[in-house]
């Protein structure tokens, strides 16, 4: 039985690895990686030795004829983004479609195992240190960065339940800037999550837009933006 496994790597300590994640990584035939040099890293610091082919969100779709033959060979395939889990605003839900697919499969039936190796994740690992009621939430990832975008922050001023946003560092001013004007209320920014200038800054738009305008040497990094309602 061919088995794709969809491995959750760190968001920044490299500590913050699951055992079993080790092991899959260990025991796999193959290594498909969003960005080989980051995952060499990862590999390097535990000593595992294996292939690693990339597979980003550009090739994605090309290669998962290629990673489909080669699971009807009953490979064991892992598949790592640059860092959290796969699929959540990184490359992987396309691959894990098509592999799902019957008609990219082309045989009915076809004996293809698909699992999670689940760990790290910037969104409930901000989400956890909020200090905010998240019982519900909206995950929006990164909004688009033109069109529909002034839509979508009208929606989120509107909404009854926290929104969580993706930002990064050249875009998280201007996000920032538009929340001002679209008068949203409190917000929490979470960045650096597990590294050594893990920061998180919770204010009205203002304060925090003036936190980093007065400190530009922060902004740097991934940004989870939490929009309270």
């Amino acid at each position: 039985m061919g088995k794709l496994s969809i491995v959750a790597t760190p968001i920044g300590n490299l500590e913050d690895i699951t055992l079993r994640a080790l092991r899959t990584l260990k025991d796999c035939d193959v290594i498909y990686a969003e960005d080989t040099r980051v995952t060499a890293k990862l590999l390097t610091r535990y000593e595992i030795k294996k292939p690693v082919l990339r597979l980003d969100a550009v090739t994605e779709l090309k290669k998962a004829g290629e990673i489909i033959t080669r699971l009807e060979n009953d490979e064991h395939i892992a598949f790592v983004s640059d860092a959290g889990t796969p699929c959540i605003s990184d490359p992987g839900q396309r691959l894990v479609a098509a592999v799902r697919s019957r008609e990219a499969l082309g045989e009915v039936g076809r004996d293809i195992q698909i699992e999670a190796i689940p760990g790290p994740s910037a969104l409930t690992a901000a989400l956890s240190i909020a200090g905010i009621d998240v019982t519900k939430f909206t995950f929006l990832g990164f909004l688009p960065h033109k069109k529909g975008r002034q839509t979508a922050l009208k929606k989120i001023t509107e909404s009854e339940l926290p929104v969580v946003l993706y930002e990064s560092p050249h875009r998280i001013l201007k996000l920032l800037e538009e929340c001002v004007q679209h008068r949203v209320s409190d917000i929490v920014i979470a960045r650096e999550l597990t590294k050594i200038h893990e920061e998180v800054i919770s204010g009205t738009p203002s304060e925090v837009q003036k936190h980093f305008v007065e400190h530009p040497d922060t902004v740097k990094g991934e940004f989870v933006v939490i929009v309270e309602p």
